[in-house]
């Protein structure tokens, strides 16, 4: 661009370090070159000058739905590249669009997008989320923009081969787990008074919610391609191991996972790992107890028959004893019919609980409340829970999760998301095999004495190591 660019260029370009500098300035001229015209075609004279939406969508198309690369040409063909970061909302004219996107423009969303504050940002979602003219935006215009949005990132994900070892089609509808996430996203914006949203709402709601930031970075690193060193792109999904996902049909879609794996602590980074689920193991409480106890955090996921989704994050491994456990970490949360999570109020200490042939105390699962009156509640006798909070559970301060106060059971499953614990001196660990199975002689005398192999049925079968 030479001696011929902006002040607000030139400020914009300074963002980068030395060597990331002809990177963005070299964007440009690889987007043009990425759809060729016949010489002398109509527009060959102008591709020199301008970047077309044909030439996004070459770019883009593959990673991102088409409304949008839409979203995004028409908001760099709002940008004001002498004047400030934006030209503001409905200052393009359909003339600037048509001609297409300049050099300085291309500059200044890439700068804005990858290395802007919520202030910069704030204009271009206003310009992606509008359809037309005026100074605010609606909430619902919003969400139509981050469902685009969310959808581009999913996309991403899957052709970028960056699923961490999950099955897209063995899991949820994806399209209505974006449409939950959109949704929670936007629960967040606080609208002025007539329902509008101008660009300081924007920004404060950007600054707050930091999925938008990183969303939008991805989709403009990797739509176009900008790879800057140092910065590598986010997972964003935990990885899955160890998953017999033939018979599977996992709860989760990956909307919902982007949403909750955040959620937990950053030290609970181990892969995922599916230990219990009623499609697999049957509606047993005795074996979700083996799958939940020594297997470290777990997530705990459960699906009601008036088809409410919801369960619990639990930040230690679960022992059965008839006292309350766990810390402050866990939470209860809910995915359909919307994504939310419920924290620790601070108000009592009854994290989690897990009891079974007790006479004299509650035997079941809990998280939060109290006896007879717990957050979330599975009863030993499997296929029953509840829910109980009125008006908010004390522990979490959650409202009701499930679609009845007293639920009947649909499908559980439950994930181990964190190191497992070591096993204490004296116990079988993962690798150690009981001495029945080291010495098939002692079984077979035990069978032949009569003596019944009690822990037979209830020990896991051992899982062939990859």
């Amino acid at each position: 661009m030479g001696n011929t660019e902006s002040v607000v260029v030139q400020k914009r370009l300074a963002r980068f370090r030395p060597e990331e500098r002809p990177v963005i300035e070299g964007v440009f001229d690889r987007l043009q070159g990425g759809v060729g015209a016949p010489s002398g075609a109509p527009g060959k004279t102008a591709a020199g000058k301008t970047l077309t939406l044909e030439m996004l969508q070459s770019s883009m198309s593959s990673l991102a739905p088409d409304s949008m690369v839409r979203r995004v040409y028409q908001c760099m063909c709002s940008i004001d590249s002498g004047v400030a970061a934006s030209a503001g909302p409905g200052k393009t004219s359909s003339s600037t669009a048509a001609s297409g996107v300049g050099r300085e423009q291309l500059v200044i969303f890439l700068a804005d997008t990858l290395r802007g504050t919520a202030e910069e940002r704030a204009p271009l979602v206003m310009a992606m989320s509008q359809c037309g003219a005026g100074s605010t935006v609606s909430s619902s215009q919003v969400a139509e923009f981050l469902q685009d949005l969310i959808s581009a990132v999913v996309q991403i994900l899957v052709n970028r081969g960056r699923l961490q070892g999950w099955k897209l089609e063995r899991m949820g509808d994806g399209s209505q787990g974006v449409k939950l996430l959109a949704e929670h996203m936007c629960s967040e914006l606080k609208p002025s008074d007539q329902g509008g949203c101008d660009v300081s709402c924007l920004e404060d709601w950007i600054f707050r919610v930091s999925q938008v930031s990183l969303y939008l970075e991805m989709l403009v690193a990797e739509g176009l391609n900008v790879s800057l060193s140092g910065r590598p792109a986010p997972t964003l999904l935990p990885p899955c191991r160890e998953t017999p996902w033939k018979e599977l049909r996992c709860l989760l879609d990956l909307p919902t996972l982007i949403f909750l794996a955040p959620q937990l602590p950053d030290s609970y980074s181990a892969p995922w790992r599916l230990v219990f689920s009623t499609q697999l193991h049957g509606e047993s409480f005795t074996r979700m107890v083996a799958g939940l106890t020594k297997r470290g955090p777990t997530l705990l996921l459960i699906k009601d028959t008036e088809g409410h989704i919801f369960g619990g994050f639990a930040s230690h491994g679960w022992d059965v004893k008839p006292q309350f456990q766990g810390d402050s970490r866990c939470f209860l949360f809910t995915v359909l019919p919307r994504l939310r999570v419920y924290t620790a109020t601070g108000y009592n200490q009854h994290f989690m609980y897990l009891n079974q042939n007790q006479q004299t105390m509650p035997n079941g699962l809990g998280m939060g409340g109290q006896h007879g009156y717990f957050g979330l509640w599975l009863d030993s006798d499997f296929g029953r829970g509840h829910s109980r909070a009125r008006p908010k559970c004390t522990t979490y301060g959650s409202p009701q999760l499930s679609g009845k106060e007293d639920f009947t059971l649909d499908s559980v499953e439950v994930w181990a998301v964190g190191k497992p614990p070591q096993p204490e001196e004296g116990e079988e660990g993962e690798g150690k095999r009981s001495i029945l199975d080291v010495d098939p002689e002692v079984q077979a005398i035990m069978e032949m004495t009569g003596k019944t192999l009690h822990s037979q049925g209830l020990r896991e079968p051992e899982e062939d190591k990859e």
